[in-house]
């Protein structure tokens, strides 16, 4: 009999140990982890400290630099967005040339009603569409209204770096004049020199630049200011009007009010002709009608009451509008909501840890995402859909007020032939003072509407009424002459002659 062999307890094995790869794979995994968890720390180390630190001086800019090269060392992300200003950019209704290197389009070219309401003036000669920051000075050189005729140079006021011209004129003039003090002095005094005699001034004081980085930021804290003495000298009647007394907006601003200050600098309604020095007409508000009525009591030198230029057909005395996207959006949702200019214009966007303002600004419908979209959770075409119906209405309500205007410019015109009285033109040219002054304040701002769509509306509405009572004024004064006058078979017949 054999013996069994004795069985195996399967406890007594001593454990197997892991094998290379696995010790291998934990310590790659642990390294791995490890790398991935300093990386983070770096990370966010980083961004902590770009957050702190912003940008880097490599230049020394001052009130004098002009030049936006030279602050885009020093800020290099907003430069490049200011750069992009050259780009060409169209929406449905506005922009600049179709392609890069072509001038914008003539407005009358699809409004040409225009050129029957500017009869008489420079603007019926060279009216073009807006481009980008960029050509605000080149642009300005370049219109017929500058060649063809004789402007003031007050013009350069919003379309050139022109504060230390400013300030270097004030200085020669008054040199023991506080800086305030020198800086009007300067403004009014280079404001009435001819265009062209202040240009060369402003290129030989190495300051021919357009709108540069200067204009809205403080060069030492790069925080935003106001500098143009027109809008400094308007904010204060404004604030004048509403009870707050010495308003000073580079020290009474919260910095969301700046937003919109640091736009409405020049995006205004204002007098910049020759009989004046350029003033924002905002002591009585900011609506058309309290607009209206300042100019309405505001006396030149010589006494006439305000107008810009005399109608050539009617002889009417008309106001002309700048561009008052500043006055309108006031009076619109998302300016009473606290929305500003840059918030929609130069929307915030991500750099790392940076939030920079885009510096391309332009219209927020090329950009709805960061525009539109923080605060309005819609696809990007229901948004955009939503803009175009405002702007359709409103342009469809623009044409109609166009057309009356016409017609009523066309009543006025053959009743004056038929040699109406200037008693009986004066209140028709009243009203058609009126008329244009609405529609051309409407026509003129460049929202196409969507800043205050109901505001525009109104102003558009009166506009209208009061093209159709100057028409019908016209019409009944032209009939009561043919009336009156005596028909050829009531005429008596010529005494016979006696030789």
């Amino acid at each position: 009999m054999t013996a069994e062999s004795p069985k195996r307890d399967s406890y007594s094995q001593k454990p197997r140990r892991p094998s290379v790869i696995v010790l291998a794979a934990i310590i790659v995994l642990f390294a791995g982890s490890t790398a991935l968890l300093a990386g983070l720390l770096v990370t966010i180390l980083q961004r902590k400290q770009e957050a702190k630190d912003p940008y880097l001086r490599f230049v020394n800019v001052k009130d004098n630099t002009t030049d936006p090269a030279e602050w885009g060392k020093n800020w290099p992300r907003e430069y490049e967005g200011y750069l992009r200003t050259v780009n060409p950019s169209r929406t449905k209704y506005g922009g600049g040339a179709t392609s890069e290197g072509m001038i914008p389009p003539e407005k009358a070219a699809s409004n040409p009603w225009l050129t029957r309401m500017f009869a008489g003036y420079a603007f019926a000669i060279d009216y073009r569409d807006r481009r980008g920051h960029a050509y605000m000075l080149t642009d300005q050189e370049n219109t017929k209204r500058t060649k063809e005729r004789k402007q003031p140079g007050s013009c350069l006021h919003c379309h050139a770096s022109i504060m230390p011209l400013y300030r270097l004129t004030g200085a020669e003039l008054a040199p023991k004049a506080s800086p305030d003090e020198q800086l009007q002095t300067g403004f009014v005094a280079i404001g009435k020199l001819d265009y062209w005699e202040a240009s060369v001034r402003l290129e030989k004081s190495g300051n021919h630049h357009p709108i540069s980085c200067v204009d809205c930021h403080d060069p030492r804290t790069m925080q935003l200011r106001v500098t143009r003495p027109g809008f400094i000298n308007g904010i204060k009647a404004l604030k004048s009007h509403e009870g707050i007394s010495n308003y000073d907006p580079n020290r009474d601003a919260t910095r969301q009010e700046m937003r919109s200050y640091v736009c409405g600098q020049c995006h205004v309604e204002y007098y910049c002709g020759p009989k004046a020095t350029l003033f924002f007409p905002w002591n009585e508000g900011l609506k058309v009608e309290q607009i209206e009525s300042y100019y309405d009591n505001y006396k030149f030198e010589d006494g006439h009451r305000f107008f810009d230029w005399k109608h050539a057909e009617t002889g009417a005395e008309v106001i002309k509008a700048q561009h008052p996207e500043f006055e309108v959006w006031s009076q619109g949702t998302h300016g009473k909501a606290g929305v500003a200019c840059a918030d929609c214009h130069m929307p915030y966007m991500r750099e790392g840890a940076l939030k920079v303002s885009d510096h391309w600004v332009r219209s927020p419908l090329l950009n709805l995402n960061r525009a539109c979209q923080q605060c309005h959770h819609y696809p990007e075409e229901e948004l955009k859909q939503r803009v175009e119906t405002i702007q359709d209405r409103h342009y469809a309500l623009l044409t109609r007020a166009g057309a009356a205007v016409v017609d009523m410019l066309d009543a006025i015109k053959t009743t004056k032939a038929a040699g109406a009285t200037e008693g009986q033109l004066k209140p028709m040219l009243e009203l058609q003072r009126k008329a244009q002054w609405r529609l051309d304040f409407v026509a003129a701002e460049n929202s196409m509407g969507f800043h205050a769509p109901q505001e525009l509306a109104r102003i558009l509405g009166e506009s209208i009424d009061f093209s159709r009572q100057a028409q019908l004024a016209a019409i009944g004064t032209k009939s009561a002459a043919a009336i009156a006058a005596p028909s050829p078979s009531d005429a008596q017949p010529p005494a016979p002659s006696v030789k």
